[in-house]
């Protein structure tokens, strides 16, 4: 069992239980899955850029990515409905603990200037999305490697029934937000 994990199960629910006085413990909000994606808008061009990412999205969450297809047609960008436009990767279970602790002692303390995280990327339910620059700040990328820089949004999904109780939830995981 993983060192996140095991804090779950030992300090963060029965905190959350005591805060929000739940009866049961199926009741806690809890991670379910973080979704990693990158979008590649250059893809369209540029076949080679698909394999790059792939590469990178494959070394950065442990798991082979699945492509992400255009739904509709944009003239304007030169897409047509069912162009690959991006690749997405769900975590769940051990390989999600394990990258979330990943994420927050060794990912975002590289950033630079690092202030916090902003807590207005929480979706009304619980759920939290944040947006990375560039994939070099995740320590499996060789910097000389790495073709170009592409962003990578990460999506956090919890059981949480509001904002309110998602934000305590990722704090109590050891999530840096900003103190405004």
């Amino acid at each position: 069992m993983s060192r996140l994990k095991e804090m779950c199960k030992k300090e963060v629910t029965p905190r959350l239980m005591k805060l929000y006085g739940y009866k049961n413990i199926m009741e806690v909000p809890r991670l379910e899955k973080m979704v990693l994606n990158i979008g590649l808008g250059e893809a369209i061009q540029n076949d080679k850029a698909l394999e790059a990412a792939e590469k990178d999205l494959t070394a950065i969450s442990g798991q082979h990515p699945v492509t992400t297809r255009a739904k509709k047609s944009i003239a304007s960008f030169r897409l047509r409905s069912g162009m690959l436009i991006g690749l997405k990767v769900t975590l769940r279970g051990e390989r999600m603990y394990d990258f979330f602790d990943k994420l927050v002692n060794a990912v975002l303390p590289r950033m630079r200037e690092f202030q916090g995280l902003p807590l207005n990327s929480f979706d009304g339910r619980g759920n939290y999305t944040l947006g990375l620059k560039e994939q070099i700040i995740f320590p499996e990328i060789d910097y000389d490697k790495i073709d170009k820089l592409r962003g990578l949004e990460i999506s956090i999904v919890t059981s949480a029934r509001t904002d309110e109780e998602g934000k305590h939830l990722l704090e109590l995981l050891g999530m840096p937000f900003t103190k405004d």
